[in-house]
């Protein structure tokens, strides 16, 4: 936990997602203070043209390197969300050559009762974690 969901334009090779969701990965265990093995990520890859992300009236131009993410987690304060945001562009920079404006993150919070790790448990709640 946290849940990262990657969406992605399709055709990048195994070892550039690799690269990727490594990088992304270093960047919540920095910010967020998760353990190592703490890793929960999904790639979603869409053929050119299914994947719309617009500037949002900033002046952005996007490419088809664009990393679409979503996380969802327990609440994280302001200034943990914000070194994420930072960490995730530059790790993707330094180890995906992918360029800060074409990164777009989106936070959903949850509640420790909205997570299963398994047997049917609310590991959150019970202690177990």
């Amino acid at each position: 936990m946290p849940l990262l969901r990657f969406d992605l334009v399709a055709g990048r090779t195994p070892q550039a997602l690799t690269a990727l969701l490594d990088a992304a990965h270093a960047a919540v265990v920095e910010a967020f203070d998760v353990p190592p093995g703490d890793r929960y990520q999904v790639v979603h890859q869409h053929p050119a043209g299914e994947l719309v992300v617009h500037d949002t009236g900033l002046g952005i131009e996007r490419t088809d390197e664009v990393v679409l993410l979503q996380v969802t987690s327990r609440p994280r304060s302001r200034e943990q969300k914000e070194r994420f945001y930072a960490l995730l562009v530059e790790n993707l920079r330094r180890d995906c050559g992918t360029a800060p404006s074409d990164v777009v993150v989106s936070v959903v919070e949850s509640s420790d009762a909205d997570w299963s790790f398994g047997h049917g448990r609310a590991q959150f709640l019970t202690g177990e974690l």
